[in-house]
């Protein structure tokens, strides 16, 4: 008896909820309807359908078709309303009534809105007697009938193209072909199929079989392995194997691969997790997003926005009717300050090492290059990266996608040329100035304890212009005590630490300390680029474009839309840099100078050497040493050259960059 209760109660709450009463006017009905269809609830629209209706299309294939059309479509800002007002007892005398009703919504393709009739009849059927709607195909559109088809259409957007200053690619859409499988077609033997084609691409065949198990793959469709560059190999022996297909297709290619890896970036198609945040800016499954570098930095003005076509097909699968298209906007082209030829050199001169190189144009403060080694394959990401790759990359100590030239580093001594400056803007320092300094090492007094200061050139009466040529840490560290600390630290500030840089890589500022300088030992060892000194090699760069623009800092630029623009105004004065430049310069030419391995005859280079030690304290015996060089042709400046490699203790500090630095500026005066 309960169950009996129980059976009635639910009987009624469905009637309730879903079924028509024949006490409710049409109207009611009608609305109902197409609140349910405006909320995208097609499980309660198909509870209002006609008996009819329901004989001809059951219920799971009913939402089935609503979804996959609306999902397709990719439906929102949906609206339906009737354009009837109700009238009481209207329709109280009669079996059917017409209704009107108007849908609007938004698509992938665009606005679709349309105006259309629907029929209700009063019956008495399952769910009671009231009034039903007599429903088709049309009443998803009007022009739609039995047999008929909605189909979706994306038309792709091109991504915008990156390119250097001379036009050359540097990211581009290039034709390539795409080997896959076919897998109803592997015929007999598809595990020998399988082994012959994970030898020609150096895949594993446990590889090739997680891209056939993929939930998308059916017998019919080809399932692409790998991609390879147009002409890179003999295609032959590919289709030879049954199963084996190969399609010609665009593909995002990057023709300077490793050595402008770090600069480009690489694009991936989306992954779930990207595509969870990023669906309502209008992205989709087998979308490419930009994943790191320029790629990513610009991924707005690159990716264009998809076009789509949503149409009506015939029985026969022929095209019969437009509901909605929209063009594709195409991605932005990007050209650069960059100097491609110039990139890939600096690259092959410290391939073999961990570090970074930035070039400029002193003049311009326009980036000439942008180097990070280790580096990577940006082909990689799109044609099929191997899991033995992938790990390798990955275990590397040198870290490969580490980008170096927006990391900050000890500067070392390259840094003195900042203390100089401000030793001769505040008077601490004159030209002519002979400091008294007895061996190699130094502390102020008992106060250091066990600390002091060490140079590596032993010279007694030590000017300005020796301590440039020399590299002498004790002279900069007494010129910066003679200053004091509040002194330096204020003129210091001045060339950019502690500041954001504009420029579309993101750069932590350079900083001279951590939480302020805390003491003499600290203020001295900063005067010479170590303590806590802390600075990029792209604002290194630009605070050296002060000695080719009589003061002027510039910023750094690298869209080719940009210009030069002054940073700061007069920060050295010009007679200061006049004489700055001639100390520079003796350091590449006067044969004991530190760079002195840098100078080609007939080219006036101006430049400084620096190594830094990177080690937790003094007596630190494990540590170990960063070379830079930082200097530009100061006859006609045109290249400015910042370059900082890692572990050099062992190999000669700083004095390991300066063949590589020496090679760089004799390939650009070419």
């Amino acid at each position: 008896m309960k169950n009996m209760i129980v059976f009635i109660l639910i009987g009624l709450i469905v009637t309730t909820i879903t079924g028509c009463s024949e006490d409710e006017n049409p109207e009611d009905i009608f609305t109902a309807y197409l609140s349910s269809w405006e909320e995208m609830d097609f499980e309660a629209m198909y509870g209002y359908l006609s008996q009819q209706s329901i004989e001809a299309i059951d219920k799971q294939n009913f939402i089935e078709r609503y979804e996959n059309i609306y999902s397709g479509m990719r439906v929102s800002s949906l609206q339906v309303k009737s354009l009837k007002e109700k009238k009481e007892k209207e329709s109280q005398d009669q079996d059917s009534i017409t209704l009107d009703y108007q849908v609007s919504m938004e698509t992938l393709a665009g606005p679709i809105e349309f105006t259309n009739q629907a029929t209700l009849v009063k019956e008495e059927n399952d769910a009671g007697k009231g009034w039903y709607i007599d429903w088709g195909p049309s009443l998803i559109f009007p022009s739609m009938e039995e047999g008929e088809q909605v189909s979706v259409q994306i038309l792709k957007a091109s991504r915008g193209e990156i390119r250097d200053r001379h036009g050359s690619g540097l990211a581009i859409n290039a034709k390539a072909n795409v080997i896959g499988i076919v897998p109803n077609k592997l015929g007999e033997n598809p595990e020998e199929s399988k082994r012959r084609l994970a030898k020609l691409l150096e895949v594993s065949v446990e590889e090739i079989d997680g891209k056939l198990n993929d939930s998308w793959v059916k017998p019919e469709l080809f399932v692409p392995i790998r991609t390879l560059p147009i002409g890179e190999q003999d295609l032959q022996e590919y289709v030879t194997i049954p199963g084996v297909a190969i399609q010609e297709k665009i593909v995002r290619t990057y023709p300077f691969g490793e050595s402008a890896a770090h600069l480009t970036g690489y694009v991936r198609e989306i992954n779930a997790e990207q595509l969870s945040e990023l669906r309502d800016d209008g992205y989709a499954v087998g979308d490419l997003l930009g994943q790191m570098g320029l790629e990513a930095i610009f991924e707005e003005k690159l990716r264009g926005k998809n076009g789509g076509h949503i149409f009506i097909k015939n029985p026969d699968g022929t095209f019969k009717e437009t509901l909605a298209k929209l063009d594709p906007v195409h991605g932005e082209n990007i050209q650069l300050t960059i100097d491609a030829i110039l990139q890939e050199e600096i690259y092959k001169q410290l391939a073999e090492d961990a570090g970074t190189a930035v070039a400029l144009n002193p003049n311009t403060g326009s980036v000439l290059s942008l180097v990070s080694t280790p580096s990577f394959d940006p082909n990689a990401f799109v044609r099929g990266l191997t899991e033995e790759r992938w790990e390798e990359w990955s275990n590397d100590p040198d870290s490969p996608f580490l980008n170096r030239f927006t990391n900050r580093y000890t500067p070392g001594s390259v840094f003195k040329s900042i203390t100089a400056a401000i030793g001769l803007k505040t008077g601490v320092t004159s030209y002519d100035e002979v400091r008294r300094i007895e061996g190699l090492y130094w502390a102020k007094d008992e106060s250091w304890g066990d600390y002091y200061i060490t140079r590596v050139h032993e010279k007694t009466s030590v000017d300005l212009k020796d301590a440039f040529v020399y590299s002498d840490n004790i002279y900069f560290a007494q010129e910066a005590l003679e200053m004091g600390t509040e002194a330096f630290l204020k003129e210091a500030n001045m060339f950019g630490f502690d500041e954001e840089i504009q420029f579309p890589f993101p750069i932590t500022p350079s900083a001279l300390s951590n939480d302020g300088i805390k003491s003499e030992i600290q203020l001295a060892d900063t005067a010479y680029g170590q303590g806590e000194v802390m600075m990029s090699p792209i604002h290194l760069a630009a605070i050296y474009t002060t000695f080719s623009n009589n003061g002027d800092l510039l910023y750094p630029f690298i869209l080719e839309e940009g210009q030069r623009q002054v940073w700061k105004k007069n920060l050295i004065k010009p007679d200061i840099v006049d004489q700055l430049n001639d100390y520079l310069i003796q350091v590449v030419e006067v044969p004991a100078g530190t760079a002195h391995g840098v100078f080609i005859p007939g080219i006036s280079i101006a430049g400084k050497t620096g190594t830094a030690e990177i080690k937790s304290s003094k007596d630190d015996q494990n540590g170990t040493e960063n070379g830079w060089f930082i200097g530009f042709n100061s006859d006609n400046p045109e290249l400015l050259l910042t370059m900082m490699i890692e572990d050099v203790k062992q190999r000669g500090g700083s004095s390991y960059t300066i063949p590589k630095v020496r090679d760089i500026f004799e390939f650009y005066k070419q």
